[in-house]
This record gives structure tokens, C-alpha cells and sequence, in this order.
């Protein structure tokens, strides 16, 4: 196993040895994002608590229907040709390298089959980030790079499998995926406690994950959204377990992916292979990296409630990208279900949106900006994990 982390603000020239560089894990527009946590971390904030409780007032007001967050979800605004162009460009005039995109909806692979019908997206692999609960806690799952003939019967299988999840038959399904030599299993953001069950117990949960199917898992994720401290365990724990770590960029917004992977392989397939068969992964954070994360989290978050208005009118406003289901159990945009956006939520968003201008967010830089040597986090200029 061999596996290398740079940043590129500090080797510039580091990619000049390499032919492509690959961004794994990266949403669009038909990933749908659960909406599960936000009673959790209302519950911690006074502010978000009363405004999700008017929330659930108006909701039941209008429609009678209590809001139920663990069916709700909202999806990301880009659309899977915009989120593709973002990426290639990021890696094509950043790095002057041949791009290889990899997109992870939630659950589906709705956007990577609809770009292989584009003549300049056709080398984009089916991919997926697939949801598993294993005792409390909840896993992510990149599964790269699926046969295009069988990808269909495969998300069935997966999802069928969430929908129901019985412990004693995920090694079967890991292992029905593992049997193709062209597939991808990585771990995503695996120390991310999603369920907030707590640091020890999601650790143990972890532990007998890695335990169960750990052989059929072929790295974990170094993810461009989580923190170094967070990353840095992350690449200990799959040494531990000598698996070698990959980078994610984890796009909700517009943002590039804030991590990739470098690579001499000339197609997606032939990546696969060299972390597969060889061990050997290059990661290479990006610059927005070391940018404060609380303000990325915050551009994300004000990417998904901007209005587009270039985009198709059913889906310009946040508020048509938010889902709840009506009385017959089908998911419909809130917009459809509420008349207009709760005053208190409104003004909040207008709160938030003032970080778009650019001197309040020259601001909130500097406010929050890490002093320079807090940014200097990798021990050497290069780390290798051999």
C-alpha cells in the first residue's frame, strides 16, 4: 500500500508527474439530502428551535400534516452537466490534467446515466453514494464505476437493502459488488457520526462494520467538507485496517471539490484498478481546503437556498427543491403545499443571504481566517503511508 497526501498550496508543481486527476463523491440535482438532522440541531439552538416550531404550526395550519423531517429532503441546485463542467474545469485549468468526474447521488444514478448519453460526458462511470443504517448509525458508501448493462438491477439491490437493512446479509451484497474487478468500494467521511449517537458508540459501530466487511471495502475517504483533525483519523484508522485512503469531494454547492485524487491511469476503469490492485493513492487537497470551514459549510448552504433564475422555472427557488409528502404519501415541493415562505424563515435566509456581498465576506474571512501557522496541519510537505 502506498499512498501519498499534498496540498497544492504548498507543491504547486506537484501534478506535473501525473496524466489525470479524478473527483469522487460529488451531488447534483437528483441526490436527495435528508432533512433528518434538523430537529437534532434545532434542539441545540434556541433560535432554529422556534422557527422550526412556527415551521410545523404553519404546516399543520395549511395542510394538516405534521412536518415529518425523517421523510423530508431537499435536493442540491445543480443540475449533473453543470456539476460535470465544474469539476472538469477545476481539474483541466487548475491542474492541467485530464479530468475523471465520478458522480455520487444519494441512492440513485439517475444523473451519471443521463450524462453518458452526452457525447462529451460518455466517460463518466455510473456511480452512486449508497445509505446504510448498521446498528444506530448511518454509513455512506461510494460505489464507483458500475457495469452501465447491470446498473439498474444493482441500485434496486442496494436499495431494496436500505429500505430493509438485515446485518447478516451486507456482507452478501458488499461481496456481489467486490466479485467485479471494475467496481469501487470506498467508505465515505466514516468517522462522521450522522445519527449523533455519539463519538464512542458510532466508533464501535465503525469497528464491527470494518469487521464484518472490511475485505470487501477498497479505501476510506479523506473528504474535502470535513475537518483536518477528522481526516488525519480517518487516514490512521484505514491504516490500521491497511486499507488505503481516497479522496472526496463531497459538492453540494457550487464549490469544486475541495479534494482529488492524482493518477497516471488513462481511464476511470484503469484508476480503479491501481487503488484496487496496487494500494496506491495520491491525494491532493485543493486550496479552498484551508479556507475557514464554517464559511464554506455557509456558502454551501447559501448555494442551496439561491434563486437560479437561468434554470427551468419548476426548480429556480429553494423552496421548489425542498420535499414533504401530501396526504397520499407522494413527495411534493413545499412550495405546492404552503401558501408562500413562513415569515421568520424569510427573514433569517435574508440574514444569511448578506454574506453573498462581497465586503461582508471579505469580513467573515478575515474574522474567522486560522492564523498561518494553524494552517501548516500536515506534519511534512508530503505524507506517505507505506
Amino acid at each position: 500500500m502506498h499512498c501519498q497526501v499534498t496540498c497544492l498550496w504548498k507543491e504547486p508543481d506537484v501534478a506535473d508527474s501525473y496524466r489525470a486527476g479524478v473527483c469522487l463523491h460529488g451531488h447534483t440535482n437528483h441526490s436527495k439530502e435528508s432533512l433528518f438532522f434538523i430537529p437534532q440541531y434545532a434542539a441545540r439552538h434556541p433560535v432554529t428551535q422556534w422557527i422550526v416550531k412556527f415551521c410545523e404550526k404553519k404546516s399543520l395550519e395549511e395542510t394538516a400534516i405534521p412536518l415529518d423531517f425523517s421523510r423530508a429532503y431537499w435536493t442540491p441546485a445543480l443540475t449533473p452537466i453543470a456539476a460535470l463542467q465544474l469539476e472538469k474545469r477545476q481539474i483541466e485549468n487548475r491542474l492541467d490534467l485530464d479530468p475523471l468526474v465520478s458522480i455520487t447521488d444519494h441512492d440513485s444514478i439517475t444523473a451519471p446515466m443521463l450524462l453518458r448519453v452526452i457525447p462529451e460526458a460518455c466517460r463518466t462511470p455510473v456511480s452512486t453514494e449508497w445509505s446504510v443504517r448498521y446498528r444506530g448509525s448511518m454509513f455512506h458508501f461510494g460505489i464507483h464505476n458500475l457495469p452501465s448493462a447491470d446498473a439498474e438491477s444493482i441500485i434496486q439491490v442496494l436499495n431494496m437493502f436500505s429500505a430493509n437493512p438485515v446485518e447478516s446479509d451486507l456482507p452478501e451484497v458488499l461481496e456481489m459488488l467486490h466479485d467485479n474487478p471494475d467496481i469501487l468500494i470506498v467508505l465515505n467521511h466514516p468517522m462522521w457520526d450522522m445519527t449523533c449517537v455519539g463519538a464512542d458508540v458510532h466508533l464501535q459501530n465503525l469497528a464491527a462494520l470494518c469487521a464484518q466487511v472490511g475485505m470487501f471495502m477498497h479505501a476510506m475517504e479523506m473528504n474535502g467538507l470535513r475537518d483536518w483533525k477528522e481526516n488525519q483519523f480517518v487516514m490512521h484508522y484505514a491504516e490500521g485496517w491497511n486499507v488505503p485512503v481516497i479522496s472526496g469531494g463531497d459538492r453540494h454547492g457550487c464549490e469544486a471539490g475541495a479534494c482529488v485524487n492524482l493518477t497516471s491511469a488513462g481511464s476511470f476503469t484503469e484508476f480503479v484498478h491501481e487503488v484496487r490492485e496496487d494500494g496506491r493513492s495520491h491525494l491532493l487537497f485543493m486550496p479552498q481546503y484551508q479556507h475557514p470551514m464554517g464559511l464554506r459549510a455557509l456558502q454551501a448552504f447559501l448555494d442551496s437556498v439561491r434563486e437560479y433564475p437561468d434554470y427551468p422555472k419548476e426548480m429556480r427557488r429553494w423552496e421548489q427543491r425542498v420535499f414533504h409528502h401530501d396526504y397520499a404519501g407522494n413527495m411534493r415541493p413545499i412550495c405546492e403545499m404552503w401558501q408562500g415562505v413562513p415569515g421568520p424563515l424569510k427573514a433569517v435566509l435574508s440574514i444569511f443571504q448578506m454574506a453573498e456581498h462581497s465586503r461582508v465576506r471579505d469580513f467573515l474571512h478575515n474574522a474567522f481566517a486560522r492564523p498561518h501557522n494553524e494552517i501548516e496541519f500536515l506534519p511534512a510537505k508530503r505524507q506517505e503511508v507505506v
